[in-house]
């Protein structure tokens, strides 16, 4: 045994540097065995961590884990997409002159026919004016020809003149008909030009604010008065890439009754608020061409707008539920870790932990699609990842879906950015 007093000579740092150069070592000749324990105590003393940590090491670890879910996958797509009019035009005159009356306010719900401008009208009403004379004028010179030709074909009949002179009054008569009959269009074109001088609307919707003021001098199909779009129903357009255009079409794509191969997906829309808007929208128009610069398709979703919510310019997300991702594999989202660019997920193989290598897909709820790297009988943890390494003993429990409350269904909560409240 190693004498009370002992313990604290072997310890001196005065003693210990003695002992380098041999001057104490008839100390270990006197007391060999009081120096080995020592020795021993102090090599158990700082080894005693190392035994600490490898026995930590070999206790397994608690985590639970839940298998690979392979199934058909619910597939929302979602995308931003801008309201556009249905239709929108540019209202016009159709003739030139300065505006001398404006019956409507931008902003205002006109409908088809109604009156919106009114042209300065003078100078039409003067060329109707002179129209008609140069009509009445031409009749009765046309009257005065006819009367001239029954007279001459009554003197041909008794041989009075010749026949040439009355083939000339017949074609004074028929140079006389074409001169009124150009002159009955010159009326028309006149009275029709006095007619444009009120400008109506060419269809039924919303005038835009940019409408022009009373004295604007317009010029005949080329100044903009207004601009009216329809605004219910509307479009809502945005742009799908090939691979996404390929998925929505072979979805469900059917001819239907109308021939329009749209597919029968349910197409909703959330507002920048958050909100839901109450009416689904459809497919309506897909564009000929995929862009060459963005390589996308823009397509258009067609949405009732009975309350004019919906605004031209307005953006919005559009989202298309529907689809199914035949056998896809799934796993947990709080089961992904990501190091360096590298998604990876811990499994559980015969009670050890073996780190895995995945390729994720689209984000399906609580879950994301596993591309590659995962087996369909693999078991994900999902809870205990903290300081867990590949190899480390494991005690598994293993759990469903429902009892850490996964699903398909996306978050519905808003989060306020501004004041970071939820």
């Amino acid at each position: 045994m190693i004498p009370p007093d002992f313990t604290e000579v072997f310890f001196n740092k005065d003693i210990q540097n003695k002992y380098e150069r041999g001057e104490i070592l008839i100390m270990m000749k006197i007391f060999p065995a009081a120096v080995l324990a020592a020795a021993a105590l102090f090599l158990t003393g700082c080894g005693g961590d190392d035994a600490e940590n490898q026995a930590a090491e070999e206790m397994p670890t608690r985590v639970k884990a839940i298998k690979v879910l392979s199934t058909n996958a619910p597939l929302t797509l979602s995308y931003s997409g801008q309201v556009v009019d249905r239709d929108e035009m540019k209202v016009q005159s159709k003739v030139s002159g300065s505006v001398i009356e404006k019956y409507v306010k931008g902003g205002q719900d006109v409908s088809e026919g109604q009156v919106l401008f009114k042209i300065d009208d003078r100078q039409y009403r003067a060329a109707v004016l002179q129209a008609e004379a140069n009509l009445a004028k031409s009749r009765t010179s046309l009257s005065k020809e006819r009367i001239d030709l029954q007279r001459d074909e009554e003197l041909w009949a008794s041989h009075a003149i010749s026949e040439q002179t009355l083939v000339n009054q017949r074609a004074t008569v028929e140079s006389q008909e074409s001169e009124v009959a150009a002159n009955e269009a010159l009326l028309q074109k006149a009275q029709a030009d006095l007619a444009d001088t009120f400008v109506y609307a060419p269809m039924s919707g919303r005038l835009g604010i940019d409408d022009v003021p009373v004295g604007t001098l317009s010029t005949a199909g080329s100044t903009a008065l207004a601009t009216i779009g329809e605004v219910d129903p509307v479009f809502v357009q945005f742009a799908v890439s090939e691979q996404e255009y390929l998925r929505i079409s072979r979805g469900g794509l059917n001819s239907g009754e109308s021939g329009a191969g749209y597919p029968p997906l349910k197409i909703s829309l959330k507002l920048a608020d958050g909100s839901s808007y109450p009416f689904p929208g459809e497919f309506a128009e897909y564009d000929r061409t995929m862009g060459n610069e963005t390589g996308t398709l823009t397509i258009r979703t067609i949405f009732q707008n009975p309350e004019g919510l919906l605004v031209p310019g307005m953006y919005a997300r559009v989202e298309i539920d529907g689809l199914k991702i035949p056998n896809a594999m799934l796993v947990p989202e709080r089961a992904l870790q990501q190091l360096l660019g590298e998604t990876m997920v811990i499994v559980a193989e015969g009670n050890k932990s073996v780190v895995k290598k995945i390729t994720l897909g689209e984000k399906i709820g609580s879950y994301y699609i596993v591309k590659d790297g995962l087996k369909p009988d693999d078991l994900v943890i999902v809870e205990g990842l903290t300081m867990l390494r590949d190899g480390m003993p494991l005690e598994v429990t293993e759990v469903t879906a429902k009892d850490m409350d996964f699903s398909f269904t996306p978050s519905e909560k808003v989060f306020d950015v501004g004041t970071g409240n939820k």
